[in-house]
């Protein structure tokens, strides 16, 4: 990317309603400042947030402005490598429409009113609405719900609002994202893994997109690798046109294709006879149970629409390969039988012996590090997270995000919900049936958000408190991958800009503000801790007791870091981690391979295997138990049916787009403005609908008005559209009225036994406008 030209008082100049001008102080330099041509610039090493996979960079900074991001070479896990969207966080540090200061609202819930108020004002309006609704609830903790969404300092947001504040209700993203596949993954071989795709020669991919919708070093292992590559996909992607094979099969069976390749390699015995006697426990039980239900290539191709030569094809080419993989993907849950799905594959390449093996599933050797402990209190009247009622397994760290809002909006929770706390979490886009989460927020006596946009949910705020963005503050350092095993530390580039703070900063006087007057709401209605006064005197009682919620934060980040670190490692691991923002131990064995690739850890280095106990379980008692199935199982609910007329929606991104948090990024949009809905050429043709038309796309619960788009891509029953687009928040400059929103018009159905959304059950007619 060039030098930037526009002037630092362009680029932090306000809009009229909500921005003003703040000038920002340098960072103070990492490394050593250079001058060229009589410019003078530093870099800085920094950990990237604009999408999960968390890559390295280094930013140049010219007189207090971030100019260039580049990528970090010396990071095994992102590979020397930086996308568009990494590319494009200088955009989000210099968006004018970020938010500068803190807020409250002052018209109705949702119509952008808000005043600007002082950090202290915003502090103490929060703890005057908690103490009267914890006086009210009686010191129920759990009636202030809190939310996170991927990435650094979710479990530190949690230790606050969990751990020291009390509430057992957090909710995260997992149930409208990975949870099946992690949950499917422990609970078959005990551990989530993770997938050596470099390793692999023949790979299988169901559905995840990985050259058009998250461009990660997983994507740069597929083409550098240059393994058979099989993908599966309703929809002919750019992953499927550059495969080996390309399966084009119907929505939500993906299960069958597998159950079928299941009962190919066992009638056939393709599969790894020495491995399963080793580490299989209740094969014989998988093996009566997939004969006995006749799961054949030609039974598959009536669910899949995959011809039975093809899945038989696919199926001895898999388990002949010396390292096949089927990739457990990073996509979210598309049906009611998505866990199954998952476990299938999860013993697919068990049957191949492609676990704790190259190219496979690997257990690998993390780099440790300890947790920073704190004295948590115990709330006596707090009651219990309700949202896992009627979930098998489900997660209490993050829940079940659909059932929670069912249960609060419908009021059959067994207390109210009267709070919420958000950070990271677009609410209003992020989950199926949007009007719903909008009646759930309106239902709120308090709703706080910390965030760095405008979004459509701190449209809902009654507090907004500005957080700073990635390069404006240090967090935590975080140990990655298990193959080639790294710590890498985000440093901070420059000083927040305008009255931004970072989480911990915004944590700390929110800690000041809440500590002793909800302790003394406790004091009220806590007779353990009424006698815990008695006996030890108010100062002792608060302090033993752990309810000062500032514990953590005595000290600033950067020396929680330099302490841990230097309590784990040494110096030099701490100056590594500061110069160049990476650590692991064979950094000095690096060397380029071409074309500034490089190779980080010795082959013989690498924790392909490692030694450890565990089986591959086949039979999974509590589901039986709970009225599931025990084993992958197809039900006739299962099959793909779309009523006349209709069509089966699916989503997914591009690679402009993480959920919604880049929705208003300039430079993103510049190169995916809008939105637009894929309809099989054919078909569009039959109802007159041309490629630019607007359509009305209508499910059982809402619809939308978007751009047609007729390809010979996609199936004719099936109509697709990218998440990210749709916001209703008019404070975004670049996203507001741009597109359609996929989850105002996906219905808010979810499986039980991890109560994750099924996103692709959805039904829609479709009409030109």
């Amino acid at each position: 990317m060039k030098k930037i030209e526009t002037s630092r008082r362009k680029f932090l100049q306000g809009t009229v309603s909500l921005c003003i001008y703040a000038t920002a102080s340098m960072a103070t330099p990492l490394t050593t400042t250079k001058t060229s041509a009589s410019i003078k610039f530093k870099t800085t090493p920094y950990v990237c947030n604009m999408c999960r996979n968390k890559c390295a960079g280094f930013a140049r900074v010219e007189d207090g402005v971030v100019t260039k991001l580049d990528p970090n070479p010396y990071f095994p896990k992102s590979r020397n490598m930086l996308c568009p969207k990494g590319n494009a966080g200088i955009q989000a540090l210099y968006d004018t429409d970020r938010l500068k200061y803190p807020l409250i609202r002052i018209g109705e819930r949702g119509d952008g009113r808000y005043k600007r108020v002082t950090w202290d004002e915003a502090y103490t309006y929060i703890k005057e609405k908690l103490v009267t609704i914890l006086e009210e609830q009686k010191d129920n903790r759990s009636t202030i719900a809190y939310c996170n969404g991927e990435g650094f300092n979710k479990d530190e947001y949690i230790q606050f609002f969990g751990g020291k504040l009390g509430s057992a209700n957090f909710l995260d993203e997992g149930s409208i994202c990975l949870n099946t596949k992690l949950g499917a993954t422990q609970l078959t071989i005990g551990d989530i893994g993770e997938m050596d795709v470099a390793g692999s020669d023949y790979l299988i991919i169901s559905g995840a997109n990985r050259y058009e919708s998250l461009i990660t070093p997983d994507s740069i292992d597929m083409l550098q690798s240059q393994q058979k590559l099989v993908v599966l996909d309703p929809r002919c992607t750019m992953t499927a046109m550059k495969a080996d094979t390309y399966l084009p099969l119907n929505p939500g069976t993906d299960l069958a294709f597998c159950l079928s390749m299941i009962y190919i390699a066992i009638t056939e015995e393709l599969y790894d006879k020495a491995y399963v006697k080793n580490y299989f426990e209740d094969f014989e039980k998988l093996k009566e149970h997939i004969l006995s239900e006749h799961y054949t290539a030609k039974w598959a191709e009536g669910k899949t629409h995959i011809p039975a030569e093809k899945i038989e094809a696919v199926t001895r080419a898999f388990f002949a390969a010396k390292n096949p993989l089927y990739y457990l993907g990073r996509r979210s849950v598309w049906s009611q039988n998505d866990f199954q799905f998952r476990r299938a594959m999860v013993l697919i390449n068990a049957l191949a012996g492609s676990i704790n093996r190259k190219g496979g599933i690997i257990f690998g050797n993390p780099i440790k590090l300890p947790k920073e402990e704190i004295t948590e209190p115990y709330y006596n009247n707090t009651q219990d997270r309700f949202d896992l009622e009627g979930i098998v397994y489900g997660s209490r760290k993050g829940g079940s995000w659909l059932n929670f809002r069912e249960k609060v909006v419908t009021q059959t929770a067994p207390y109210p919900v009267q709070a919420m706390f958000i950070r990271k979490h677009n609410l209003m886009q992020n989950m199926p049936n949007i009007t719903k989460t909008k009646k759930m927020l309106e239902m709120m006596e308090l709703v706080v958000v910390l965030d760095t946009m405008p979004s459509d949910t701190a449209m809902m705020a009654d507090v907004i408190l500005p957080e700073c963005t990635y390069l404006e503050r240090e967090d935590m350092v975080v140990s990655f991958n298990r193959l080639e095993p790294s710590l890498a530390l985000r440093n901070k580039v420059i000083d927040p800009l305008y009255e931004s703070k970072s989480m911990q900063d915004i944590l700390k006087g929110l800690g000041e503000k809440l500590s002793k007057p909800l302790f003394k709401v406790s004091l009220k209605y806590d007779e353990e801790l009424q006698e815990s006064l008695q006996e030890l005197g108010e100062k002792r009682a608060f302090s033993e007791g752990g309810y000062d919620f500032t514990e953590l934060y005595k000290e600033d980040i950067s020396s929680r870091n330099k302490k841990l670190i230097l309590s784990t490692f040494d110096e030099k691991v701490y100056l590594s981690l500061k110069e160049k923002g990476v650590w692991y131990p064979y950094m000095k064995e690096r060397k380029e391979r071409q074309n500034y690739l490089y190779d980080y850890y010795p082959e013989e280095k690498k924790y392909y295997t490692v030694s450890r106990d565990y089986k591959v379980k086949c039979y999974l008692k509590k589901l039986a138990l709970s009225g599931f199935d025990a084993m992958p199982t197809w039900r006739e609910g299962d099959d793909f049916k779309v009523p006349k007329d209709s069509f089966r929606m699916i989503t997914g991104r591009y690679i402009t787009s993480t959920q919604t948090a880049t929705t208003n990024n300039s430079m993103l949009r510049d190169i995916q403005e809008s939105n637009s809905v894929w309809i099989n050429d054919k078909v569009a043709k039959e109802r007159g609908i041309k490629q630019g038309d607007k359509v009305i796309i209508t499910s059982g619960i809402a619809r939308v008005i978007i751009e047609a788009y007729p390809t010979n891509k996609i199936a004719p029953e099936v109509v697709w559209f990218a998440h990210g687009f749709g916001s209703n928040s008019m404070e975004l400059s670049h996203a507001f009225g741009k597109g359609a929103s996929d989850n105002m018009i996906i219905e808010d159905s979810f499986e039980k036994i991890y109560g994750c959304a099924t996103m692709h059950e959805t039904n829609v007619t479709i009409r030109r406008v």
